[in-house]
């Protein structure tokens, strides 16, 4: 089906697990913020309807996307994070900056999460113009944020399980 037809933040036919206890941290990039702003709110909703405390989540602001990477480096030095959730928005412009930007962008999260061994979640809308940012931050695509949440959760119970 096309995502053009679909939201993509339906959840119904998983079981997500439940996030008490565990403690996230979401890094989010600071251009784009009516975006990334709108991503955030997600993550933090999908983190709280799902049993994490407000006091387990720790919301880091960064300059842009490719911060993300060294801010996610950063919040990692504190073991006590069982995840970090990546947030930002790029979208393509006139230059091929848009593709240097988003190549490093998804390499650097990689790293950093197989430098810590912890979840390092991926949230960064890469589209061709604000249209489709604001359809995927809210809007009739769903959130890419509460996507992102749910993976976090997904994934620290995962790496709990197998320690």
């Amino acid at each position: 089906m096309s995502s053009s037809l679909k939201n993509l933040s339906d959840f119904s036919h998983l079981e997500v697990g439940h996030a008490a206890g565990l403690k996230v941290a979401i890094v989010v990039a600071q251009w784009n913020a009516q975006i990334t702003g709108a991503l955030l709110d997600g993550a933090v909703n999908g983190l709280l309807q799902h049993g994490a405390q407000e006091h387990d989540i720790e919301v880091v602001q960064v300059p842009g996307s490719y911060e993300l990477i060294s801010g996610a480096d950063i919040i990692l030095r504190d073991e006590s994070f069982d995840a970090v959730i990546c947030l930002g928005c790029v979208i393509q412009g006139e230059t091929r900056h848009f593709d240097f930007i988003c190549d490093a962008v998804g390499h650097g999260i990689a790293n950093v999460a197989l430098k810590y061994n912890k979840p390092v979640i991926f949230g960064v809308l890469t589209t061709d113009n604000e249209e489709q940012a604001l359809d995927r931050a809210g809007g009739k695509h769903g959130n890419k944020g509460e996507e992102a949440a749910i993976t976090a959760i997904q994934m620290a119970l995962l790496s709990h399980k197998y320690r």
